[in-house]
């Protein structure tokens, strides 16, 4: 899924004539804290609620909130893990589509990216949820599913994230079975380290909880 294909028809953006308070109405009307700012249809920057807040007047155009905003966006044709990269590293509300032109195209709201990263997870699809954690070196993905596929189920998602404190490698990969006590077993027979498992469906709460293990799909 690409980001043009996530633009929202409804998330408005900003002109430098529009007055701060205005600017502020219409992000608590669409439940966000950062709107685009354009001129003449070329992207500024983004503007951020905090922003705003802080012009002493209220009544001011947003020309004259601050010199420049931040430059943040992705292109049209970047994967919708790359937004969701970038607007959970800057706790970002939505997050510009802008093209090579620099013609703002729209933008993503972040609850969105987080719909499409629940759908591309399959956390809504039963299953169990398995986190190893190990040395790099120790990793070998054929021999993880090997070790799954004894007990009769398949890896169905599988992402690997780098603890930068500890050097550890976590291995996290969800299967197609919800009773998981047989492959944990099987792991833990191994001498595999089961950091945690999950017995039950993957909502989207568990996904948020969990997100670190999903950042090496986002560094892309």
């Amino acid at each position: 899924m690409l980001t043009r294909d996530l633009i929202s028809p409804v998330l408005p953006h900003l002109q430098l004539q529009d007055k701060v308070f205005n600017a502020l109405q219409l992000m608590n009307d669409c439940h966000v804290a950062h709107l685009p700012l354009a001129h003449e249809g070329l992207y500024i920057g983004l503007v951020s609620e905090e922003d705003l807040l802080q012009t002493p007047d209220d009544t001011v155009e947003i020309r004259a909130v601050k010199e420049s905003f931040p430059l943040i966006k992705v292109l049209p044709d970047d994967h919708f893990l790359k937004a969701l990269h970038i607007t959970a590293e800057g706790k970002l509300t939505v997050i510009p589509v802008v093209s090579p032109d620099n013609e703002l195209m729209g933008s993503v709201s972040y609850r969105e990216l987080i719909k499409q990263a629940s759908e591309f997870m399959n956390v809504k699809e039963p299953g169990g949820l398995v986190v190893l954690e190990m040395e790099a070196r120790e990793y070998s993905f054929s021999e993880i599913s090997r070790l799954v596929e004894t007990n009769d189920a398949q890896i169905t998602q599988l992402n690997t994230y780098t603890d930068p404190e500890t050097g550890l490698m976590q291995v996290t990969f969800k299967i197609n079975k919800v009773e998981i006590s047989d492959i944990v077993a099987t792991f833990q027979r191994y001498e595999y380290n089961v950091k945690n498992a999950f017995g039950e469906e993957f909502y989207e709460n568990e996904l948020r909880n969990n997100y670190d293990n999903l950042m090496n799909y986002l560094k892309i």
